[in-house]
């Protein structure tokens, strides 16, 4: 992997060459919109210059990327009548509802109108469900952030656990829980995020199921090509990543 410093630097370069480009770009714009209408050429008080876009492939984060990506597939698989996600990415839970009913639900509620979607407030330490009522459930990207205060909740150092703990407890038996955290060194970065092994997140739902394991690995080295999702994954591979992404997928048995 690059080092943070040749990150930085490459940073740098980009929005220096982008900083010079823009008053050039703006002077050819303006010089051939001449002779169209109007409001086809800039005016200084509408000017809102991007200055990180000029890269030579379209970048995105990879994490928030492939995992909506990989839990749509399941769900596709899974086809439910209704799915509960748990505050997971926004985008996910509003593109979900338009293929199944989906409730969203998040520690600061969401003022999202869609039609299919519905959207309340929950405390994931505290679920307001009762047991085993819930058939398609997904929390992702959460539970590493419960209980260290970052968007509003109590100092917690066991939250992640009480709230793996609740979605275990509301899962139906036959249910499908799918569950996202950061993979690595295991380590507490506060107040952003937990890194966890593997094994210590199979060990916090026991009365569940395993049944797939996929990993979003760290960026590959300059010149390496991308990787994807790896489905399934060795958890041994996990152990290898800095700030890989774990995807898992839980069953709770019927009997």
């Amino acid at each position: 992997m690059p080092s943070i410093a040749a990150k930085i630097l490459d940073r740098l370069r980009s929005r220096v060459t982008a900083t010079l480009a823009f008053p050039r770009d703006l002077a050819r714009f303006r010089r051939l919109s001449v002779a169209g209408e109007a409001w086809r050429r800039p005016r200084l008080g509408d000017l809102h210059p991007c200055l990180r876009d000029r890269t030579t492939l379209t970048t995105f984060d990879r994490h928030y990327v492939y995992h909506p990506a990989w839990a749509i597939r399941v769900l596709r698989e899974t086809a439910p009548t209704e799915h509960v996600d748990i505050s997971s990415i926004l985008a996910f839970a509003a593109m979900v509802s338009a293929i199944v009913p989906t409730r969203f639900y998040d520690y600061r509620p969401a003022p999202l109108v869609l039609d299919g979607l519905t959207c309340d407030r929950a405390d994931l330490t505290a679920l307001p469900f009762a047991d085993r009522s819930i058939a398609s459930l997904s929390c992702m990207h959460v539970i590493e952030h419960i209980g260290l205060g970052r968007y509003g909740d109590p100092i917690d150092p066991d939250g992640d656990t009480k709230a793996l703990a609740e979605l275990a407890r509301v899962l139906a038996p036959g249910g499908t829980l799918l569950v996202v955290v950061p993979v690595g060194r295991p380590r507490v970065c506060f107040n952003a995020h937990r890194v966890y092994d593997v094994e210590s997140i199979v060990a916090r739902l026991p009365g569940l199921r395993l049944v797939s394991f996929a990993l979003i690995p760290d960026p590959p080295a300059r010149g390496t090509p991308e990787r994807g999702i790896i489905d399934p994954a060795d958890p041994a591979l996990a152990r290898q990543q800095s700030y890989g992404c774990g995807c898992f997928r839980f069953e709770r048995p019927r009997a």
